[in-house]
């Protein structure tokens, strides 16, 4: 296992200032060293997982906690450069190019999908507005799409079995729809918007839809149940809905942009504010776009309440928040991401100038995710009200 920190990062919308990488060796990290190594170096043991990289922000300081392998047959091991799948986290970059289209491209989020896609006028789809899509309460669409002759055909058959605003359906064709009609909306293609606009805007470099032959060294390889390597493969708005692949470096960054939104060009700005905006209560948290909230502190029941599998698979029941709540109180935002080779968990406090990044190259449960992050988040809030007396 390794251990790095980088000084804070200064974020601005095509423009990087990247800070070097230094080793670190003062007590005060070595104390969050301690609690990242008991919360995760257990689970590679515990659930066969081949590498693991965990980065950790405070007060905009990064370190990097690296292990095992990320691919078995060249023993590469695992750094903060390492590529991974980030899964359905990948819905939180289209959260904020939806927000973005809200912002620049005139699209509202109380529009119909028509109003982008014509050949949706009139069908049950149709019924549902912009943020329904976004928040997975559309009205019953499924987690993956089922056998259709094609993306287009699928949500023009599709039928829906509640009313739009009634259920929340965690559901990869209703956010992915969401993001591709948020790139009509800005007259573009979702994946070259994301890689000319939305991931530079970000400070992002080592961010990818496509990962390019020049960086494929750094992409690990992911593990299946059985022990087989894998990576993703695309299906209709995978792009949208799973498609990003990064590394603990830039995952870092980008939870900073959220934790700082102010160093952001203002548009950019907007769109990640907007998606930090409440809009359905489900159970034990509040859908946002992309992200997820809980009041902070909270805890460890509560967490995994709101990311368990009831919640993925399942419908239940939503309340809209009227008007929409911008939180005022110190506030948890998360989201959990998986393919068939990787499993990824982000979570941040904003508040507390606090956050982690988790990705592995392998789909191991989620529970265990979420306990060694909250066990490492308590940890972090506890070092940042000693650094702040």
């Amino acid at each position: 296992m390794t251990k790095k920190i980088a000084a804070p990062l200064a974020l601005a919308a095509a423009t990087t200032c990247l800070s070097s990488i230094a080793v670190l060796a003062d007590d005060a990290p070595e104390a969050i060293a301690a609690a990242v190594d008991a919360a995760f170096q257990p689970l590679l043991e515990e659930h066969d997982v081949p590498g693991l990289a965990v980065g950790v922000t405070i007060g905009g300081q990064h370190y990097f906690f690296n292990y095992g392998l990320a691919a078995k047959d060249t023993k590469a091991p695992v750094s903060e450069n390492t590529l991974f799948e980030l899964g359905s986290v990948s819905k939180t970059f289209t959260a904020t190019l939806g927000a973005s289209a809200v912002v620049i491209g005139g699209m509202s989020l109380a529009d119909h999908p028509s109003k982008y896609m014509p050949e949706l006028e009139g069908k049950g789809v149709d019924k549902a507005t912009l943020l329904n899509l976004a928040t997975y309460t559309a009205g019953g669409l499924p987690l993956q799409f089922p056998d259709a002759p094609g993306m287009e055909a699928y949500f023009q058959q599709w039928t829906p079995d509640a009313a739009p605003g009634e259920q929340r359906r965690y559901s990869n064709p209703s956010i992915g729809l969401f993001g591709y009609l948020g790139a009509r909306a800005l007259d573009g293609d979702f994946t070259d918007l994301m890689e000319k606009a939305i991931i530079p805007g970000l400070g992002l470099t080592s961010t990818y839809m496509r990962v390019p032959e020049e960086a494929m060294d750094n992409y690990a390889w992911g593990y299946n149940r059985d022990g087989k390597p894998t990576r993703v493969n695309p299906g209709w708005l995978a792009a949208e809905a799973y498609g990003v692949k990064s590394s603990t470096a830039d995952m870092l960054r980008f939870i900073d942009a959220n934790i700082a939104p102010e160093t952001l060009e203002p548009e950019l700005r907007q769109a990640v504010e907007g998606t930090h905006i409440g809009y359905f209560r489900v159970g034990e948290m509040v859908q946002g776009l992309g992200w997820e909230q809980y009041p902070f502190p909270v805890s460890l029941e509560r967490l995994l309440a709101g990311n368990a599998a009831t919640m993925a698979m399942e419908p239940n029941p939503a309340t809209e928040l009227t008007p929409p709540v911008s939180p005022t109180e110190p506030t948890l935002y998360n989201k959990t991401g998986s393919t068939n080779g990787f499993g990824a968990y982000v979570a941040f406090v904003p508040e507390e100038k606090i956050g982690v990044v988790m990705l592995a190259n392998k789909n191991f449960p989620i529970p265990a995710r979420i306990t060694a992050t909250h066990a490492v988040l308590e940890a972090l809030a506890g070092e940042w009200a000693k650094r702040a007396e």
